[in-house]
């Protein structure tokens, strides 16, 4: 089976509370071998800790920029705290998910751009990549990023090709996933056709940005049709839609992308080979017993 990496999905949401190990089983069974589960704020910090280490994932600590409003000065005191206390945790791999979102009454830029710039300088110190939320804010995001030396993944991609161009530039990747599967998406879907293979990686942001076959008109809600809840186990079905933009195998992506993500994410790396020899020797156990 086709190995997938689903590098941004939320497995700590409250969507996911009435049967959250289902649906990250679901996940496992469809293909995906690892989910990166970034925290939101402070109160996040325990539970997506404790979940990647009961499904053998990976987790990443920061503020995101739409819950800087409830923020206190303090947390990023307790982030830098964390970051120390969990410095050789094997399943923390990245500080996120940290950024900036410009788009309607998102909170005051000052304060954002504040938060932001703290949460670059722990990274930095603490050697960590970052995972970005990008939002109508790209050219700034750039500008603090230009000198911050630190790498990781702007997750759901959605700006220019020159802004794309830029991020891939200062090292990092780029995260595609269910906005592809809407033929309205031209920009983004030009983006996931044309970058070069090696500048991108896939997610779900489950619960979050249903793909396509998910999605359901406001008249459709309104009638009963519920929209579907996005899961980590749709990433296989949204890498496929990826695949067929770029005219290559799933296979090659899958590779390709796990390729792509352990480079952002370097501290992947032993997790996942580490897996991958469980999963070796629990083949040879089962060949051996037959």
């Amino acid at each position: 089976m086709t190995a997938w990496i689903d590098t941004h999905c939320h497995l700590d949401a409250p969507e996911f509370a009435p049967d959250r190990d289902a649906v990250r089983a679901r996940a496992r069974a469809a293909g995906v071998a690892h989910c990166v589960l970034p925290a939101v704020d402070v109160a996040a910090f325990a539970a997506v800790r404790d979940l990647a280490a009961r499904h053998d994932d990976s987790y990443a600590l920061g503020i995101h920029p739409l819950y800087v409003d409830r923020a206190h000065p303090e947390d990023l005191e307790r982030l830098g705290e964390e970051l120390l206390r969990r410095r050789t945790d094997s399943r923390l791999v990245a500080v996120g998910e940290i950024g900036l979102d410009f788009f309607g009454d998102a909170p005051a830029r000052e304060r954002q751009e504040r938060f932001f710039s703290e949460q670059l300088r722990l990274a930095a110190r603490h050697g960590l990549p970052v995972i970005l939320h990008v939002r109508r804010s790209a050219d700034a995001l750039l500008k603090h990023l230009r000198g911050a030396g630190v790498r990781g993944i702007a997750h759901a991609f959605n700006g220019s090709r020159q802004q794309a161009d830029e991020f891939v530039k200062l090292g990092f990747r780029l995260g595609f996933g269910g906005t592809i599967s809407y033929e309205r998406a031209l920009q983004v879907r030009r983006l996931a056709a044309e970058l070069p293979l090696s500048a991108l990686v896939v997610e779900t942001d489950a619960p979050d940005i249903p793909p396509q076959w998910m999605y359901r008109t406001a008249a459709q809600r309104a009638a009963g049709d519920g929209q579907g809840r996005n899961e980590p186990g749709e990433l296989p079905r949204i890498a496929a839609v990826l695949a067929a933009l770029r005219g290559m195998s799933e296979q090659d992506l899958a590779q390709a992308t796990r390729a792509n993500a352990v480079a952002a994410l370097p501290k992947l790396a032993p997790l996942l080979a580490e897996r991958a020899g469980a999963g070796s020797s629990s083949a040879g156990g089962d060949n051996h017993g037959q």
